[in-house]
């Protein structure tokens, strides 16, 4: 296309000291009609200058060709939209009227201009003149037009304002703007819901971190914590929320993930000099400073993204204390302790993750302790989460949590989504490892207080001392680290607990949300950050409409403190039998919490004080619970009469939710203590399988493995059935995931189990194939559940299936086919043969030579401004050549050893991108850290464990091979975290510069190529 220009011209303002002002996106309006190619469009204002100018500097950005003028002098022009270049025009500013005006041209696309003309006059009064839509702007150069004895006719038009710094398509231009200096994402490029404003308070600038944890003191100030290795920082802010001062806290503990100011101390999970563990920092002489450190408690997996996180104070000023998965629940646990008697408690067993993650790992999961301010008398008040991050008490004194699942698991029928939730004394989530986690309506769990969908949690906070409408001052407030969401959750009291609704308040892209806290002036504070990224500190104020609607509920009140006081006795085997007639009544009342509390309660008593009241039991809700809890820690002496008393609730009398709780004593009973006698395991058969199939979901799942269990005549049958009816590709994958342990086959029957990894790899799934044209079965083209589905609009991304997806199905097709008798494989030969590997097919197109070794500085000038006009084949073609696609999803392609890659442009910016390609050691995130096995020999071997049992370890040595390596557990001598990324370094060196900005715009787009970054128009 020819070259265009654009003019811009400033009208009449007089300036006084002003607030600094955004520049907007501004063009011409055009009827409303999209700028046409080549289209040259003119803009003007006017204004005033009270005395003679100190300094002055013009920046212009211009889509994309700008000549700018002042008082009719030429200032300079611009050929790159994304340069946003500065212009010293101290000499062309005059006291009085003043007029700036540029010119400039559309080559095609997407046309806007943006103007900041910043001075200062001698008597130091500052402003602003910015483009918005006071402008004026005109489709002809008219003579004269660039100064000020020209006047504007009716057909100089007000422009269209396209949105404010930041917007897309054009970004963050503001490093730019600032001479190039390290910048957050700009708080004019947010959404922010109605009546909330955001400011940018400061970007973290080298040597200050990538910040992750967030606490107050009592004076006001702001304590922050980096991941990694620097010193926490305490930011003081002035009455208007500003940042006043800003000081290093010299103490040797770092890296905190967990930070609270109680007790005239700071609490900090982090890196000390025994470990990452739990340290109390004091000032010893009052004169303000930090000076002692105290190691307080210790965790056994406590560092790391899985690991010990938010600390909060209760209101009974006992510290709590959430921990990841990988955590381990500590030794010194007291006997008291709310939360006992977990286990997996499934009647078949789990498959572990496809790519081993959590492989091996065993309940709780994720946990919430309590402790004195000591950290002693530690208490497991609750457990069954996957990694929640935060935690927070609301103004009822009930705590809440905001906890991910595996997106690994996307896809799968144990996939549950990211959720908020009650943590409540003795609660149980229902997160287990791999395939075991808990469907929502295991009455031994308790159920979520609204799901969000997918997403990784992050902060947590209930704001009741902002300065906020109360419907928000009491919500729940979490943080979406991966998709840039900060949302608040309306907690309305139903029965004993809540249920929820939530809304987005901020939303931002990149927005690396981290941690959030109230600050003094009623403000919300936000930092940013995480696994090297770019931090920034944010300020959330209110000035909209007050809006003091809230949910109240008396009733729910007392039902709350009735839970409350059944709670009492959890952990304490203290309760008589006049106790016991107080806590006996809530088994039977229509509230999932009640009958938790009262099933608790009742199992921290001796056995024999409620057995025989549980075994007479004859209303079904109470009576069924209570043999829940006989089956949960009776013994195998006590199983013939869990089932001899179930025989009074008939099952198909029942209504479902009632069916399902009779359906769990039985897996519970059998998980726990075995196999049931032979008269009982007839009965099953005989009452159970008329039942199956049922018409809903929720029945055949467990109907179906119950069944399986038992070698039920016909249930292998049945089974395939519902797999050739099931509308969901999860409710497929549960019934295939199943039959693996039934015992009873025909040989058609295994052809058909067979054949539905066949069929689809043979590409008969619905809709486009995975990838083009490969016979590999595509996960991602087959139907999901309409939430499912929704779960990925909401965040802007095409749903799929999680990395450990592909690798689960070949373990799961493998594990049953080494189960065959060789009589079996024989007569299955036909169809046991492989298909081609989906990776293998995965190939560039053209071969690629070594170009160099590139470094960070080979890409400054390119990192700042958003990806336009790149190329989409040629990032997809750079992402096989340098062999990303072995170890990277993208657009529901590739393997699984690394990070899944869907939604990197929501979490990371473009210098991340880079620098992780270019730079694989530099930041390394546990998840896919690799670890170093020294044998007793000496020898040494680094990999990825995938497998951890207690006499063998194996190994991925090579991702890109999927070489393993096996060591018995006798030779080995050590296991040390490695420093060096699996990703090996110099992959980008057979790539242009070119290739790899396609690439980074590949990634940032998730494969998507309509992004905007692929338009040229």
């Amino acid at each position: 296309m020819r070259f265009a220009q654009i003019a811009l011209a400033v009208l009449s303002a007089a300036l006084c000291v002003q607030a600094q002002s955004t520049p907007e996106w501004i063009w011409h309006p055009n009827n409303g009609a999209r700028p046409a190619d080549d289209e040259t469009r003119y803009f003007r204002k006017t204004f005033t200058v009270d005395g003679p100018v100190r300094r002055a500097t013009l920046a212009v950005s211009a889509d994309n060709k700008f000549t700018a003028y002042l008082n009719g002098a030429k200032i300079g022009s611009g050929t790159e939209w994304s340069a946003f270049p500065k212009f010293d025009v101290k000499a062309n500013l005059k006291p009085g009227e003043n007029i700036v005006a540029i010119e400039a041209q559309n080559e095609g696309g997407s046309a806007g201009l943006l103007a900041e003309l910043d001075f200062a006059t001698e008597e130091g009064t500052r402003a602003k003149i910015v483009t918005d839509a006071s402008w004026k702007t005109g489709t002809s150069a008219e003579a004269g037009w660039q100064t000020a004895a020209f006047k504007p006719g009716a057909n100089w038009l007000s422009p269209r304002s396209l949105g404010k710094l930041g917007v897309q398509p054009w970004g963050n231009l503001a490093a730019a703007a600032t001479g190039g200096g390290k910048v957050a994402t700009p708080a004019e490029s947010l959404t922010v819901a109605d009546g909330f404003k955001v400011e940018l308070l400061r970007s973290a600038q080298p040597g200050e971190g990538s910040w992750v944890g967030m606490t107050v003191d009592p004076k006001g100030r702001l304590i922050i914590s980096p991941q990694g290795k620097e010193p926490m920082l305490r930011i003081t802010l002035d009455a208007k929320g500003q940042i006043a001062k800003m000081e290093k806290i010299e103490v040797p503990v770092n890296a905190a993930m967990g930070l609270l100011y109680a007790f005239d101390a700071l609490y900090v999970n982090g890196q000390g000099a025994e470990g990452y563990h739990m340290y109390r920092v004091t000032d010893t002489n009052n004169d303000d400073q930090f000076d002692k450190v105290e190691l307080i408690r210790k965790w056994k997996g406590g560092p790391g993204e899985h690991g010990a996180h938010g600390i909060v104070l209760g209101p009974d000023n006992q510290l709590y204390v959430v921990c990841g998965n990988f955590v381990d629940v500590p030794d010194d646990i007291l006997p008291t302790s709310p939360h006992k008697n977990y286990a997996d408690d499934l009647v078949l067993p789990r498959m572990e993750d496809g790519n081993g993650f959590g492989a091996g790992r065993k309940p709780p999961g994720g946990f919430v302790v309590r402790m004195d301010k000591d950290g002693k008398n530690c208490e497991l008040f609750a457990s069954g989460q996957r990694n929640t991050y935060d935690i927070g008490f609301n103004s009822d004194g009930e705590l809440f949590g905001f906890d991910s699942d595996m997106e690994w698991d996307w896809g799968s029928p144990w996939y549950r989504p990211t959720r908020a939730y009650h943590i409540v004394s003795g609660g149980d989530q229902g997160f287990r490892e791999g395939s075991a986690k808990y469907p929502t309506y295991y009455a031994d769990s308790l159920p979520e207080t609204v799901n969000i969908g997918i997403g990784s949690p992050t902060g947590v906070l209930v704001p009741t001392k902002a300065k906020f409408p109360a419907r928000f001052q009491n919500a729940l407030w979490i943080m979406d680290w991966t998709y840039g969401r900060i949302m608040a959750v309306a907690l309305q009291p139903k029965g004993a607990s809540y249920i929820g609704t939530f809304e987005t308040v901020v939303k931002g892209k990149p927005l690396n949300v981290t941690d959030m806290e109230v600050g003094p002036d009623g403000a919300i504070y936000f930092a940013t950050g995480g696994r090297g990224t770019q931090s920034g500190l944010y300020r959330v104020s209110y000035a909209g409409p007050d809006d003091s609607s809230t949910f109240k509920n008396s009733t729910a009140a007392s039902h709350r403190e009735a839970r409350k006081h059944i709670e009492r006795w959890h952990g304490h085997g203290t309760a008589g039998k006049e106790d016991l007639e107080k806590i006996w009544p809530a088994l039977n009342w229509p509230d999932r919490f009640m009958h938790n509390a009262a099933r608790v309660a009742i199992e921290s008593q001796p056995l024999s004080l409620w057995k025989e009241k549980a075994l007479a039991e004859t209303q079904p809700v109470a009576g069924l619970t209570a043999l829940l809890a006989l089956a949960r820690v009776g013994t195998k002496a006590d199983q013939s009469d869990v089932f001899t008393a179930l025989a009074k609730f008939p099952t198909a009398a029942l209504p479902e939710d009632q069916q399902l709780l009779k359906l769990r004593v039985i897996e519970v009973s059998i998980a726990r203590q075995g196999k049931p006698a032979d008269e009982f395991v007839q009965r099953g058969i005989e009452k159970l399988s008329p039942l199956y199939p049922a018409n809903s979901w929720p029945l055949n799942r467990e109907l179906s493995q119950i069944l399986i269990y038992l070698d039920a005549p016909g249930v292998v049958k049945k089974t395939l059935d519902l797999v050739a009816k099931a509308q969901t590709q999860e409710e497929q994958l549960h019934y295939i995931v199943a039959l693996r342990k039934a015992k009873t086959w025909t040989l058609d029957e295994h052809k058909a189990w067979f054949s539905w990894f066949q069929k689809r790899s043979a590409g008969e799934d619905a809709g486009a194939t995975y990838p083009a044209g490969s016979s590999y079965f595509i996960s991602a083209t087959a139907k999901h559940p309409a939430e499912f589905e929704q779960w990925f609009t909401d965040v802007g991304i095409r749903a799929g299936n999680g990395s450990s997806y592909n690798n689960f199905i070949k373990n799961l097709k493998k594990t049953f086919t080494d189960s065959l008798s060789p009589e079996e494989r024989n007569g299955l030969a036909s169809i046991l043969s492989d298909p081609p590997e989906v990776l293998a097919l995965l190939k560039p197109k053209k071969e690629h030579k070594f170009v160099q070794e590139w470094k960070m500085s080979d890409f400054a000038d390119a990192l700042d401004g958003p990806s336009r006009g790149r190329n989409f084949a040629n990032g997809r073609e750079a992402f096989l050549a340098g062999q990303c696609v072995q170890c990277h999803r993208l657009n529901d392609e590739g393997g699984g050893i690394g990070p899944d890659l869907a939604g990197a442009g929501a979490k990371y910016t473009r210098r991340d991108l880079l620098e992780s390609i270019l730079e694989p050691s530099k930041v390394l995130s546990d998840q896919y850290q690799n670890i170093t096995v020294v044998k007793q020999d000496g020898e040494d071997i680094t990999g990825r464990i995938v497998e951890d049992t207690a006499v063998k370890v194996v190994l991925v040595v090579n991702p890109l091979t999927n070489e393993k390596v096996e060591v018995k557990k006798s030779d080995v001598k050590s296991r040390t975290p490695s420093k060096l990324s699996p990703m090996p370094e110099g992959l980008a060196s057979i790539l242009t510069r070119e290739e790899i900005l396609d690439l980074l715009a590949y990634m940032e787009s998730s494969g998507n190529q309509r992004h905007a970054a692929f338009r040229r128009q």
